[in-house]
């Protein structure tokens, strides 16, 4: 069986409800529907996943496979990590800091894709991730048409004709486009 690809994009914590405090509801539930869509990813074959080492849900993404890694019958999955270049994690308080050299660590596969630190660096790393994957997995609201990183991603995997799974961010909903 071919192993199939997935990148995975949503935004910041700031972004979020609950913000930084993962141990709220909201936090929890979006963590269990990407572990759940990881896992179903997984029974259909996904066996390489991209994250772009940012902070909230591409960390926790990243957290969230390797734990399901150490799961009898996921132990295929290969986390790899595409940065927007050095220094990206420079004003990161050092908890966050030492969560993302853990990920590094452990990953298959670690790619910085610019230098400059740009916005421009930043998109570059996002369509490197979804240039290398065969589906979609996004953190992401449809419906609000706000500008962010997360939404150009998700439009350039349409672009591309990738499958996008939606996980909403404030209700968890999982939707397919």
């Amino acid at each position: 069986m071919e192993k199939l690809c997935c990148a995975v994009t949503g935004h910041r914590p700031t972004r979020f409800k609950f913000g930084y405090k993962e141990n709220m509801t909201g936090c929890k539930r979006l963590k269990k529907r990407l572990r759940d869509q990881f896992a179903l990813l997984y029974q259909q074959g996904v066996r390489h996943f991209w994250v772009g080492g940012a902070l909230g849900v591409d960390m926790w993404a990243g957290e969230i496979l390797l734990r399901l890694k150490e799961q009898p019958g996921f132990e295929e999955i290969e986390l790899n990590i595409a940065l927007p270049g050095e220094g990206h994690d420079v004003d990161w308080d050092e908890r966050s800091k030492r969560r993302m050299d853990f990920l590094a660590r452990h990953c298959n596969k670690l790619v910085v894709v610019g230098s400059e630190l740009t916005s421009e660096d930043y998109r570059t790393r996002n369509e490197y991730m979804v240039d290398h994957a065969d589906v979609l997995v996004a953190v992401y609201d449809d419906d609000r048409a706000i500008r962010s990183g997360t939404g150009m991603t998700v439009n350039y995997a349409r672009r591309k004709r990738l499958p996008v799974i939606l996980i909403h961010p404030d209700t968890g909903v999982v939707t397919r486009t």
